[in-house]
């Protein structure tokens, strides 16, 4: 049986993913992990992610700031708190358009999870992208 694990963001190790977004791993097969990934990515004023879409379901809360959530061509405006869920296969990205700080928490809804971007088809699975460099 695998242990449960308590982790510690300030703890762990944050990967810069361009543009002003940092992510920082939480739950992985790292820790023990059979069907599920989370983190956190934090966002300097005016970052953005590009535009892309998973092979499962995710859901988003925003834990710091407001955010811009681009879902399938729709903008919504999110504030702390607000959580989306995202069927799989649906394109999406979040913008912080504000001039503070902003923070996303996310999860997978499968192990497997993948990244493909829209802009040019790389597909690549969050367990690799998210390996600290």
């Amino acid at each position: 049986m695998t242990e449960a694990a308590i982790l510690r963001p300030k703890d762990l190790k944050t990967n810069d993913r361009g543009g002003g977004a940092r992510t920082t791993p939480l739950v992985t097969r790292k820790c023990g992990s059979t069907s599920m990934i989370n983190g956190i990515t934090a966002f300097d004023p005016g970052a953005a992610i590009g535009m892309h879409k998973h092979n499962c379901e995710e859901s988003v809360m925003v834990i710091e700031g407001q955010a811009i959530a681009e879902i399938d061509g729709v903008q919504h405006h999110l504030d702390t708190n607000d959580t989306t869920w995202i069927p799989a296969n649906v394109p999406h990205r979040f913008i912080n358009a504000s001039d503070k700080p902003m923070r996303i928490f996310w999860t997978y809804a499968s192990i497997d999870a993948t990244r493909t971007m829209i802009a040019t088809g790389e597909e690549r699975t969050i367990d690799a992208e998210h390996v600290a460099k």
